[in-house]
């Protein structure tokens, strides 16, 4: 497949993609892919595979795909950490957990102020360690992503784990279905995509952008990008601070200044994205039923 992916809606994407580069089909076999992981010490990718309760992973030196975990109470969004640690949210535990290197799980997150988490749904790490997540309901409203169940807190949050006292608190609660987030590469930016025209009659479906000062607080939210096709859903930097952000179409790029660059367009409907490959140039996409990957001409923003 060649320069039909793409779709240049600024002169300035013609410049991160190849035309020359295939857009390849990893596995197909998922009810709801979702989550993928890079880990370069070991050239795999772990993601998640919601509906059918399992983790799957993918070794890119043979191209090998197996179970990860299973079941993996039926996991959602995951991120590796600054040791080189899966950490993943887990609708069915309705928490955050951190695998260590021998195998065991740590619990990071399952209640706050006394109550149960909804489904927590993506995660990431910044580089004082504390660990961001949000937590909008989708694992609790039915039975087909988690386990059906009311929300014991009654709204959909953003948190912030803090990476010394442990000490879990509401980074922003102004959010309709709080979904994908990612740091820009300097970390002095956060952004995150709201869902919530899935809740909502219409709701949210953008990216909204926050300031974080040193301290992790967040100011001067605000739209950075309403989604043109379905919804935003996982997103990630490159090393130049544009944002890769999975849609109904495939992956929308957008430059730091707002403007919508182009897009790589997918057969499936996209959840999410990570960079991956040896130098971070090979673009991961978790798409319904599949995982696919293409080449680009960045490299994805280092988070490890």
């Amino acid at each position: 497949m060649s320069a039909e992916i793409y779709e240049i809606c600024d002169e300035r994407f013609a410049r991160l993609v190849s035309p020359n580069a295939r857009l390849e089909k990893l596995y197909e076999g998922c009810r709801w892919a979702e989550g993928p992981a890079y880990f370069p010490a070991g050239r795999f990718l772990v993601w998640s595979d919601i509906p059918n309760d399992r983790m799957l992973r993918f070794d890119e030196t043979t191209g090998a795909v197996g179970v990860f975990r299973y079941p993996a109470n039926y996991s959602n969004g995951n991120t590796v950490d600054r040791e080189g640690r899966l950490v993943t949210c887990e609708h069915g535990g309705r928490r955050v957990t951190r695998t260590e290197h021998d195998g065991s799980i740590t619990v990071l997150a399952d209640h706050f102020d006394g109550k149960r988490l909804n489904s927590p749904n993506d995660v990431v790490v910044r580089s004082d360690r504390s660990v961001w997540f949000t937590d909008p309901a989708y694992g609790i409203d039915s039975d087909y992503e988690g386990h059906k169940a009311p929300s014991e807190i009654g709204a959909c949050h953003l948190y912030r784990i803090d990476p010394h006292s442990e000490v879990l608190r509401i980074a922003a609660d102004d959010f309709v279905r709080p979904n994908g987030l990612t740091f820009s590469p300097d970390e002095r930016c956060l952004y995150v995509a709201d869902t919530g025209a899935t809740h909502v009659r219409n709701g949210p479906r953008h990216i909204r952008v926050f300031d974080v000062d040193e301290d992790g607080n967040l100011t001067d939210g605000r739209v950075f990008a309403e989604c043109t096709a379905g919804l935003f859903d996982g997103l990630r930097c490159d090393d130049d601070g544009r944002i890769w952000a999975s849609a109904s179409d495939g992956v929308h790029v957008y430059d730091p200044d707002g403007t919508l660059l182009g897009k790589i367009h997918a057969p499936e409907v996209v959840a999410n994205v990570c960079f991956g490959g040896p130098k971070r140039n090979r673009l991961f996409m978790c798409g319904t039923t599949s995982l696919y990957a293409v080449m680009v001409m960045v490299n994805g923003a280092k988070t490890f």
